[in-house]
C-alpha cells in the first residue's frame, strides 16, 4: 500500500496528522505500507528569508496571536501525543520552498529518509523553534537523517526540485486539495485533516482486504 501526504511542515495539524499517521503504521507494523510527503506551500509568496513572525502576523491579521485559542488545543492535544509544541519559541514565518527541496531529494535516497528529514522540520519549527527557511538549518537536518552533506546542501536550490514542486502543487489544485493534511490511500481514497487513529486504520484494513 501507498499513501501519499500532500503537507506544509508549518503547519501545526500537519504535525499531529504525522503522528496519527505513525500510530496507525505502528498498529499496522504487518503491512507493507510506502509513505511519501508531497509539498502544498501554505505562504509561497513568503520571501525566500521568511519575516519576522510577530511583525508577519501583526500585518496579515492586526494582531501577534490569531490563532491563540486554536493553539491551546494544540498544546493539550500534542501533549496527549508526544508533541511539544512550542509555538512562543517561533521567532521566524519562513519560506517552506527550500524545506520540500530537501524533503523530496530525501526521497530520492529512500522513503525512511524522507520520513526522518519531515518528523525532523517538523520539530525543529514547532518544538525548537528553528527557522527552517535557513539552509544551514536544513543542511544539518538533511545530514543528521544520513544524506550526504553535498546532497543535502544542493538540493535546496535545485531548480528541478523547485519545478517538481510547483508541478505537484498544481496536481493538488487540480484534484481539488484545498487543506492540508490530505492522505491519499492508494490512490481510491483520501481524507484531509488529523482523522482520528482509528480513520487511518479503517481505510488501510479496507483497502487491505480489497487486495486479497
Amino acid at each position: 500500500m501507498r499513501i501519499e501526504v500532500f503537507s506544509d511542515v508549518i503547519c501545526p495539524w500537519c504535525f499531529v496528522g504525522h503522528a496519527r499517521l505513525q500510530q496507525a503504521l505502528a498498529a499496522r507494523a504487518d503491512r507493507d505500507i510506502e509513505v511519501q510527503w508531497l509539498p502544498f506551500e501554505l505562504n509561497s509568496a513568503m520571501p525566500v528569508a521568511g519575516r519576522n513572525r510577530r511583525e508577519y502576523l501583526l500585518e496579515r491579521f492586526g494582531r501577534p496571536d490569531p490563532f491563540a485559542a486554536g493553539q491551546q488545543q494544540l498544546l493539550e492535544l500534542g501533549g496527549s501525543m508526544g508533541i511539544a509544541f512550542d509555538f512562543e519559541a517561533i521567532e521566524r514565518a519562513p519560506n517552506t520552498r527550500r524545506a520540500h527541496a530537501l524533503a523530496a531529494a530525501a526521497w530520492r535516497s529512500s522513503p525512511q529518509t524522507q520520513a526522518t528529514v519531515i518528523r525532523a522540520l517538523f520539530v525543529a519549527y514547532f518544538t525548537e523553534g528553528r527557522d527552517i527557511g535557513d539552509p544551514a538549518v536544513l543542511k544539518k537536518i538533511g545530514v543528521d537523517a544520513g544524506m550526504p552533506a553535498a546532497v543535502a546542501a544542493a538540493a535546496l536550490d535545485n531548480a528541478n526540485l523547485h519545478t517538481e514542486i510547483v508541478a505537484l502543487e498544481a496536481l493538488a489544485q487540480r484534484s481539488q486539495i484545498t487543506g492540508v493534511p490530505t492522505f491519499i490511500f492508494d490512490r481510491k481514497h483520501e481524507f484531509s485533516g488529523a482523522q482520528p487513529l482509528e480513520s487511518f486504520l479503517q481505510v488501510i484494513d479496507a483497502l487491505t482486504a480489497l487486495a486479497q
